[in-house]
């Protein structure tokens, strides 16, 4: 399944489970690789901590050992996903590791805002919808990004908050900076017509 958005703003997506409470930032993308600006590549060293061990060998079971990157575009997780320090390689990691979504109850607040500026989805939703889901590994969802509701086969339908421009960024496979750039032309116009 490719990671590339479709037209119509659509994850339909088999779930991948994490079922721990408090993931925080430097669980999702420990501090050393924090040196870099560049996003690509981050994935490798997404949950670092839990698939290699201190010499860096990789762990015979850790949570993460049956993701696959071309299957899995959501994540689930226990409340208060992304707690801790802010820093924005978290959902930069999480989106090169082919990860477009992440259902939870609850969100830190800056991790969801980070997620929402760079193309993460984060789906808050009722914990008995996540507790279905945790119950039902590699269930298929459907996320509906522009009307920002999950659908869950045999359980129901959900909405979560979006606002109108995250939706329209993320229906469209773009971030803000990707959004700002797509109206390069126009804002080059406009500064000429304040200048004069």
């Amino acid at each position: 399944m490719s990671n590339e958005p479709d037209d119509t703003g659509v994850i339909d997506s088999p779930v991948y489970i994490l079922d721990f409470e408090n993931i925080d930032t430097d669980q999702i993308i420990p501090a050393q690789f924090l040196t870099t600006t560049e996003r690509e590549g981050l994935g490798q060293f997404c949950f670092y901590n839990w698939r290699y061990d201190d010499d860096g060998n990789p762990r015979a079971s850790h949570p993460l050992d049956r993701f696959d990157p071309d299957l899995h575009e959501v994540l689930v997780a226990g409340p208060n996903f992304g707690c801790g320090s802010s820093r924005e390689h978290a959902p930069w990691g999480l989106l090169d590791m082919g990860v477009r979504a992440v259902i939870s109850s609850r969100f830190a607040d800056i991790f969801r805002n980070n997620s929402l500026k760079n193309g993460l989805l984060p789906v808050q939703v009722d914990q008995a919808a996540v507790d279905f889901l945790i119950e039902h590994p590699d269930h298929r969802v459907r996320i509906d990004i522009a009307g920002a509701k999950l659908h869950v086969p045999d359980l129901g339908e959900f909405d979560f908050p979006l606002d109108p421009f995250p939706a329209h960024c993320l229906a469209q496979g773009i971030d803000q900076l990707d959004y700002l750039l797509q109206h390069e032309a126009e804002i080059a116009q406009y500064e000429q017509r304040i200048e004069h």
